[in-house]
């Protein structure tokens, strides 16, 4: 994981129909990750948010 990523540990996956798990963007906080979420999910499409814990065990 690089620098970049590891100052953005929340991360949006949007699953498809063939059962795999894109992500689509990384951002800092929860509260940004939900908002753009409700914003990518009028679009349709099934979106969900995660903490990427290999940032704090990389930490830790």
């Amino acid at each position: 994981m690089n620098y970049c990523d590891q100052l953005r540990p929340w991360a949006i996956f949007r699953r498809l129909p063939s059962g795999e798990n894109v992500c689509v963007a990384r951002l800092r906080t929860r509260t940004d990750a939900d908002a753009y979420t409700s914003i990518l999910r009028q679009g349709g499409g099934v979106f969900e948010v995660v903490f990427d814990q290999t940032q704090a065990v990389t930490q830790g």
